[in-house]
């Protein structure tokens, strides 16, 4: 259950929200696919990948590189609340924030030993002190602006390429500028929500329907109906946790073309209805 959301914008995108969730919950990451950071402020949440329990702690910080669906977070221990902060990398305002070159964190090691997507970050002193100023912007929404967004992104950066884990965290972050997979995901994220065809997308890659899964499998882990299915369901909890719009226009905001179909799916997701899912939110 969510007890308090807030987050900033930059350029038309979310990139820094702060959640207090009450414990048992689980959590999907309103990110998309992109890389992220999440910083525990207080309690505790665990995350599972590729069968591996990752459990992350007070002034603790999980980064993860957001290609595959699924993302969540939980806490399955009753009474108990959690504070996380979630920063959001996305490739398009990299590159426009940093118009001569991207910092070395995003470019591919030299000796690339392996292509992880997650990497934990200890109890780090100056990440600590960021996010401890990055709270004082949070409950002082009026002093935000643009430059101030763009310069706390610059220096959480900066501070994760000196951390201890600098060599995985460039391993985890070079993956979003991969050049034989940046183009394809650039397309796939501009037409998630969209009613593009199978088709469709993979004549705007300029390949076949057969080329075009294969590719799709190899950089999402997943059929393209499964994972554009699954990505509009998010988004359309994220809508239903955050703002006041009707169902219907939630669910064509979300590229459904009707609603029965809509609350089928989202059912068939989360379990419950998008009705009882925004009422359960509220209590």
């Amino acid at each position: 259950m969510i007890d308090d959301y807030k987050k900033y914008d930059l350029f038309g995108k979310t990139l820094m929200q702060k959640i207090v969730l009450k414990a048992p919950f689980k959590f999907d990451f309103p990110v998309s696919d992109q890389a992220c950071f999440l910083y525990v402020l207080d309690g505790n949440v665990e995350y599972d990948i590729d069968g591996d329990n990752i459990e992350v702690s007070t002034n603790y910080s999980l980064l993860l590189n957001c290609i595959n669906p699924g993302k969540q977070i939980y806490n399955v221990h009753a009474n108990s609340n959690c504070e996380i902060v979630i920063i959001t990398f996305y490739p398009d305002i990299l590159k426009k924030i940093y118009d001569r070159e991207l910092p070395a964190l995003f470019q591919e090691p030299k000796d690339k030993a392996s292509n992880r997507s997650n990497e934990k970050i200890n109890n780090d002193f100056l990440i600590q002190k960021y996010i401890e100023g990055l709270l004082f912007y949070f409950e002082n929404p009026s002093l935000i602006n643009e430059d101030i967004l763009v310069l706390k992104l610059k220096e959480i950066i900066l501070l994760l390429s000196q951390t201890q884990n600098a060599e995985s965290v460039q391993i985890v972050l070079s993956q979003l500028f991969s050049k034989t997979s940046y183009a394809f995901r650039q397309i796939i994220e501009a037409n998630l929500f969209s009613n593009s065809t199978i088709e469709q997308l993979a004549e705007q890659n300029n390949l076949s329907v057969s080329s075009f899964k294969r590719e799709f499998a190899k950089i999402y882990n997943d059929t393209p109906a499964n994972f554009i299915r699954n990505k509009k369901l998010e988004k359309a909890a994220e809508l239903l946790r955050v703002s006041d719009k009707r169902i219907t226009e939630i669910a064509f905001e979300c590229g459904f073309n009707d609603l029965a179909n809509f609350t089928k799916s989202f059912n068939d997701r989360y379990h419950v209805s998008p009705t009882n899912y925004r009422q359960e939110l509220k209590k």
